[in-house]
Parts: structure tokens; C-alpha cells; sequence
């Protein structure tokens, strides 16, 4: 018998939503860390959420996951993002108070029934017939499982890098191995180096927040959990504050560009192209004359602030005069210096669409180790990869989110089929369906699929029901209540957006139209109806038409997901492109859609496979 049926190695939010996923299945799970003080630990920005990803952390919550939970209870201020664009972008990101995120997320783990915490360093996947057995532990022990989920972030053969100071370790110095990747290689995976990098820390009482700009969240009841009933208070809330780069910023920069870990050589891996070093954005963008820094506190029980958007590798003696070149740091204190860390990711090419491995069989990855960047898009492959593996032990098939239904699911599609060689950041820009992927409707997306594979309970799944029932109903009462000049603070309201009121209208007309915001429409009217059902009300109305078509853009997609693949030799199939043939035997698409995403695979290579699988069929 093993000793236990899932190893999650790792803790941080890939390994902390697999661990508890596969132990709320009931199964008998080991979440495997460095450090046990370090689980949930935030190494670069204290946040959580922001465009695309604040939308994924809904779908965490929908699924059934910890981080949206975690995020609402220690957020130190919410604040919605976009509200003046359109609904397919708009999304929540919340400052997070980095110790008590960290200090929540252990009290769930060590009091989670099935799971076991244990602090150790793997240093080898064990593998039998291209099978997961277990984990050797560095002290020589070995730990026996069915499967194992690898969430190591940054810390597989992890380098600290202050300009020509290179020193081994995962974030802040912290243990790190070379033998695990090694043991990947081992058994034939790929392996290449990433690159990230972190701003440094300043004191919060020693900046002059007179010389820069206040940012304070949203007042408003938002939040990432539907099952929060409670966050803190507007007033409460911890403000930002953001200032700029100046010339004598870029002076210092660009004057010392061979100091840099980056631009000197140390650096072999390459770094995120949505989040780069300030150097970086200095050489890429020559023309632009400063640069934007959100200026972010880190914890309560921390007297620093972060400096987003001032990642860094140059030496301290640099930093500390970049630092003082900026408007109200003049005095500023570095309480913690910049670096850069290079580490091993895994080719995500390998994975197949459940996360588990191509090679080996019950070794699902998740997180930085699969070429992401962010905390958000890592907890995202964590739950899924913790359900999968979870779905594979019982027998079933796995849960696979299409892009239309998620951007977990254009997150994990893009690395299986396009794959990284940059550090991945998921972007709206990335999902062609975002009107359907709206922080609003995560819970009609998903929350079924968390409640069929058992992450969501029977109370919680009720409410949802009552919920669609009540919207159903709304947008019925919509359809019949007419507003007319009468009503005269709404027709108010009507003839300042440039709508005259000459007689009554059909108010699911009237949401329909530009500029009309449906809840307040509702409220000068009188009507007394649920915030939230009316404002996704208010977008399913308005965006019907728009919805209507992407869903049936999403119909033919899901068409070409249910043609298989798996079984394909592509040598048998006569007339593909030489491209073609290539491409589809490097990356195996599990399915004609993905195949179709592939590039180098043309439209006349899809309907020569298409020719094959029917001739294929009609033989059997």
C-alpha cells in the first residue's frame, strides 16, 4: 500500500489549490515543502487579482478553491479595475496584507482533513514503467504515492542575481535543487531557463507621499468570493499611491546598463515580456520620457512599501540612487534590495489539456514550473491539476475547460498547444471569447463543473440555482415594466443621457440602450431590486446581441473539441503539409480544436485529417 495516494510538491498557490483540492476529494494527500512558515508565501508583488487575472481568481471561486476566500479576508483594499470600459475587461484586484495572506493559508492547510504537511526537499520524481511511484526525499527517504502534482515556482535550480553577484537559491535565498530538474531530464523531459525579478522594498515612513499620487480602492461591497459576506470597511481600507520615473532615473539606468545581471550576461534565461526590469523598459521603449510605479504596502505588521514596476538587477549603490531620484524618495530607506532569479521550467509542449504529463504518467505540473508568471494564473492550474490528478485516481475523465468557458482554460490551452518561451502572463487580449468571461457570470461558467466534480457543497450549489432563478425572473419583470414620463426622476435621468421621454417604454428597451446604467435607471424609478442581479442583468441585456454571436462562435469551436485525436499517427495520414505533419507529431493535439490552434497547421491539413478520421471510422 502506498503512503499516500497524492504528493503535491511545493506550497505556494499552485501547490496550496492542488493540495486541497485532491484532500476535499478525499484523498489522502501530502502537500510536500520546503517550509511550512513559507506556505502561501507572496515573494514578489503583495496582490492579488488585476486584469485577466482578477477574472481567474472568480473561477477559483466557482471551482470551489482557497485564494479568493484568503484574498477577501486580508485584503487590505479592493478595488475594481476598468469600470469605464466595457464588461468583457473589468476586473477586481485586491492589496494583500502578505503575512496575514501567508499566516491564513497555513492555518487552512494544517487543518485540513486528508492532508498531511511536511516540510523536506525532493530531489527525485520516481518513475517505474513511465509511471509515477514517489518521491526520494533529500535525506535519502522515499515517499510512495499514486500520483504527484509538481508545483515548484522558482525554486528548481533557482540563481539569486544582484548585477554580477550570483547566488543559488529560490526567492530571498531561500533552498533550492538542481537534482529535481534533473531527475525530469532524466526521464526525458524538457527543461529550459526562465528569468524573473523583483523591486525592492522601501521604507514607508521615509517616502514623501506628498509628491505623489494617492490611489484609494473602490467604495463598494466587491469582492472575489460569492461565499464572503463581509470585507473591510472603505474607510478601513490601506491607500496607494503611484509616482513616476524620472530623467535622472533613466540617466542612472541607462548609464549603468552593463552593471545589470540582464545586460551583462549573467542572465541566461529570458525574462517576462509583460512585467520587465526597468531596465528593460528603458532599452524597449526609448521614446517614453518616465515610467509608472504603484507604489503598494505590503503587510500591517510592515512598516514597507513595494515598488511595482521597479524590478531590478542592478548593483545596490545604483538602486539606492535610483531610488532617491524618484518624486518623494529623495530620503527614501531601502529596507530589502532588487534582484533578478533565474530558475528551470518544464516545457509545457509535455502537458497534456488535464496538466498531466505526455512522458509520465501521473505527474501533473502546475504553476511557474509550466512557464506562467503570477500568482493568479498559477492557483489556477493548481486547482485543476489538484482535481485532475484527483479524476484520474477515481477512474473518471478529467475536467477540461474549453476557452470559451474560462480563462483557466485559454491559460492552459495556450501552454499545451502554443507553449512558452517567455515567462506566460494571461492578458484579455489572449481570449477571444472575453465578452463571455466576465468577472460577473464565473459562477454560471463553472460552479456546476465544481459541484459535479465535488469541490462545491450541496448549500452552496442551492444558492446558485435560487440565483439563476431570481435572474431568470428579473430579466422576465424587465420584459413587462414599462418607465414613462411619469416617472419623472428616471425620465430625469433618460433626458440628461439625451433621451427624450415622450411616452411609457419597456425598461429591458431602455437598458438596451447607450449609456443607460440599468441600476440606476432602476433606482430613480423606484424599483426596488438586488444590485447584483440587476447590474448582470443590465450586461446581459445591453451585450445580448454581441453575446448571442460569441456563443455561437463558441458553438462551432466546441464542435472541433469532441473530434479526438489521441490515437492519430500522422505518418498514416497521406497529403498533410510537411509543416503540418511535423507540428502535429511534435505537439499531439488531444483534439482537432487543438490541432486547429497549432501554428503551421493549415486549414488543408485540418480537412485532410478530417478526410482520415471519417474513413477511419467507416472501417470500424
Amino acid at each position: 500500500m502506498k503512503d499516500f495516494e497524492i504528493i503535491v510538491i511545493g506550497g505556494g498557490h499552485a501547490g496550496i489549490e492542488a493540495a486541497l483540492a485532491a484532500a476535499r476529494l478525499k484523498h489522502k494527500t501530502l502537500l510536500l515543502t520546503l517550509s511550512i512558515e513559507n506556505i502561501g508565501k507572496m515573494p514578489c508583488n503583495p496582490s492579488v487579482g488585476g486584469p485577466a487575472k482578477g477574472i481567474v481568481v472568480r473561477e477559483i471561486d466557482a471551482l470551489g478553491g482557497q485564494m479568493p476566500i484568503t484574498a477577501d479576508r486580508t485584503a487590505l483594499q479592493f478595488k475594481m479595475l476598468n469600470t469605464a470600459k466595457g464588461p468583457g475587461v473589468r476586473a477586481l484586484r485586491v492589496q494583500s496584507d502578505k503575512l496575514a495572506y501567508k499566516q491564513y493559508m497555513q492555518d487552512v492547510c494544517l487543518r485540513e482533513v486528508n492532508l498531511t504537511v511536511k516540510a523536506g526537499m525532493a530531489v527525485r520524481i520516481n518513475v517505474e514503467n513511465s509511471t509515477v511511484t514517489g518521491v526520494t526525499l533529500k535525506d535519502g527517504s522515499v515517499i510512495t504515492c499514486d500520483a504527484v502534482v509538481l508545483t515548484t515556482g522558482t525554486y528548481m535550480a533557482g540563481l539569486n542575481m544582484i548585477s554580477s553577484e550570483v547566488t543559488p537559491g529560490g526567492p530571498d535565498n531561500e533552498q533550492t535543487t538542481n537534482e529535481l530538474s534533473q531527475s525530469l531530464r532524466d526521464n526525458g523531459l524538457r527543461t529550459f531557463r526562465l528569468k524573473t525579478g523583483t523591486p525592492p522594498r522601501v521604507l514607508t515612513k521615509s517616502i514623501d507621499f506628498s509628491k505623489t499620487q494617492y490611489e484609494p480602492g473602490t467604495d463598494a461591497f466587491v469582492c472575489f468570493s460569492n461565499t464572503t459576506k463581509q470585507i473591510r470597511p472603505f474607510k478601513d481600507q490601506v491607500p496607494c499611491h503611484l509616482t513616476y520615473t524620472t530623467p535622472e532615473t533613466h540617466e542612472l539606468i541607462l548609464s549603468n546598463l552593463n552593471k545589470s545581471s540582464m545586460y551583462s550576461g549573467v542572465v541566461k534565461g529570458v525574462g517576462p515580456r509583460y512585467c520587465p526590469s526597468i531596465e528593460d523598459k528603458l532599452v524597449r521603449f526609448k521614446d517614453k520620457p518616465r515610467h509608472l510605479l504603484f507604489l503598494e504596502p505590503e503587510s500591517l505588521a510592515l512598516d514597507t512599501t513595494y515598488v511595482q514596476g521597479f524590478s531590478t538587477s542592478l548593483p545596490r549603490d545604483i538602486q539606492e540612487k535610483m531610488v532617491h531620484s524618484l518624486p518623494g524618495f529623495r530620503n527614501a530607506v531601502i529596507k530589502k534590495y532588487a534582484y533578478a532569479i533565474e530558475y528551470d521550467a518544464i516545457d509545457p509542449i509535455q502537458m497534456r489539456p488535464s496538466l498531466e504529463n505526455k512522458i509520465i504518467r501521473n505527474l501533473f505540473t502546475a504553476g511557474q514550473v509550466n512557464g506562467t508568471s503570477g500568482y493568479e494564473e498559477a492557483a489556477g492550474q493548481g486547482i485543476m491539476a489538484g482535481i485532475n490528478a484527483s479524476l484520474k485516481l477515481e477512474g473518471r475523465e478529467p475536467l477540461v475547460l474549453g476557452r470559451d468557458e474560462a480563462y483557466i482554460g485559454v491559460l492552459i490551452d495556450d501552454l499545451t498547444t502554443k507553449g512558452t518561451r517567455e515567462p506566460y502572463r494571461l492578458l484579455t487580449s489572449r481570449a477571444e471569447f472575453r465578452l463571455l468571461l466576465r468577472h460577473d457570470n464565473a459562477d454560471q461558467r463553472l460552479l456546476e463543473k465544481g459541484y459535479q466534480v465535488g469541490l462545491v457543497s450541496e448549500e452552496r450549489h442551492d444558492a446558485y440555482l435560487k440565483k439563476m432563478n431570481d435572474l431568470k425572473e428579473l430579466k422576465e419583470q424587465l420584459g413587462e415594466d414599462h418607465i414613462g414620463p411619469s416617472d419623472t426622476e428616471a425620465a430625469a435621468y433618460l433626458e440628461s443621457l439625451g433621451y427624450t421621454m415622450e411616452h411609457r417604454i419597456n425598461t429591458a428597451e431602455l437598458a438596451r440602450r447607450p449609456k443607460v446604467d440599468l441600476n440606476t435607471l432602476l433606482e430613480k424609478a423606484g424599483r426596488d431590486y438586488d444590485h447584483d442581479l440587476v447590474y448582470q442583468a443590465g450586461i446581459e441585456l445591453k451585450y445580448e446581441g454581441y453575446i448571442n454571436k460569441a456563443k455561437r462562435e463558441a458553438a462551432k469551436l466546441q464542435a472541433m473539441e469532441k473530434v479526438k485525436l489521441d490515437d492519430v499517427d500522422y505518418e498514416d495520414v497521406e497529403n498533410l503539409s510537411i509543416e503540418g505533419r511535423q507540428k502535429l507529431e511534435k505537439y499531439r493535439p488531444a483534439t482537432m480544436g487543438q490541432a486547429s490552434r497549432i501554428s503551421g497547421v493549415n486549414p488543408a491539413d485540418l480537412a485532410v485529417l478530417s478526410i482520415y478520421l471519417k474513413q477511419k471510422e467507416m472501417n470500424h
